[in-house]
């Protein structure tokens, strides 16, 4: 299986007041919600606007450190991270999964004049803001490209993504992170005959899917919507890490969010989509860290 890789970048704003609690093994967490807006470009040539919020989490000193900061709903911030992968019993019985950001490094941004835009559920998010994720990874089923009753192709990936390290005694950990991602359009049908086993490496948008299971319990999904990507020659496992292309294959049909200004803060303005909307799928507090 090919070494990981694992970044991810956010320029976003506190979407509400962060939050600093310990596990009872006495672990710091500090967690915040970072909002911000994709703009995107439709098959139509039309731009979209597409808000994002991401839970974010940081563990240990670090944590309390962001804690003694006093960041407030609406100061903007820069995340640097990885995407995590966590897995518990649900206390209805059976398994839940979900997808966060665990954060290595968070800084605030001198922006007074950020444009803040006033969500649905009290919530503010950072009009222009980035969003960006570059993962490595194995296939981890046999893809099938479909496509939309609108004619658009569409291809589901599963990542399995190793993280390496080492524990405070020594000794050498590993964990993967299980991470799905989506390809569109002609990038879908580029990679049509990937196969499961096969290491990639794409870049993306992470993006949450909120949806409705069987029992009417709402429920989130957070996933890749891949940019760019490139088949990686299998044999790179441990020798070294695999390569990353100069020029990978890109969804043509999108664009990433422009870049946001720095001029005085305005009154933030008032625009839908509910904060909690499909965020409040997460492990019970009381459950430690499994690092």
């Amino acid at each position: 299986m090919a070494r990981g890789m694992n970044h991810v970048y956010l320029v976003g704003a506190l979407a509400r007041d962060p939050e600093l609690r310990y596990t009872p093994s006495g672990t710091a967490v500090f967690e915040a919600t970072v909002a911000g807006e994709d703009t995107v470009v439709g098959n139509d040539g039309k731009e979209r606007t597409l808000p994002w919020y991401h839970r974010v989490s940081m563990l240990g000193k670090p944590a309390e450190w962001m804690g003694d900061r006093n960041m407030k709903a609406g100061d903007p911030v820069m995340v640097e991270g990885t995407v995590d992968y966590s897995q518990w019993e649900a206390p209805e019985g059976g398994k839940r999964s979900m997808v966060r950001v665990r954060a290595v490094r968070f800084e605030g941004l001198d922006r007074p004049n950020a444009e803040l835009i006033n969500d649905a559920g009290g919530g503010v998010r950072l009009a222009k803001g980035s969003n960006e994720v570059r993962l490595i990874g194995n296939v981890t089923r046999d893809p099938e490209l479909r496509y939309t009753p609108a004619g658009d192709a569409v291809l589901g990936l599963g990542l399995a993504v190793n993280e390496n390290w080492v524990d405070k005694s020594g000794q050498r950990q590993e964990k993967t992170h299980w991470i799905d991602a989506t390809l569109w359009r002609e990038l879908a049908e580029a990679f049509k005959e990937i196969k499961k086993g096969d290491p990639v490496y794409i870049t993306g948008r992470l993006v949450n899917e909120a949806w409705t299971d069987k029992d009417g319990n709402k429920r989130n999904t957070t996933k890749v919507e891949v940019r760019s990507a490139e088949l990686l020659a299998r044999g790179n496992a441990e020798g070294g890490a695999p390569r990353a292309p100069a020029a990978p294959r890109q969804q043509p049909a999108q664009t990433g969010a422009p870049a946001a200004s720095r001029a005085a803060r305005p009154p933030a303005r008032s625009g839908g989509l509910d904060i909690d909307a499909g965020l409040d799928d997460f492990p019970p507090e009381e459950e430690d860290l499994p690092f």
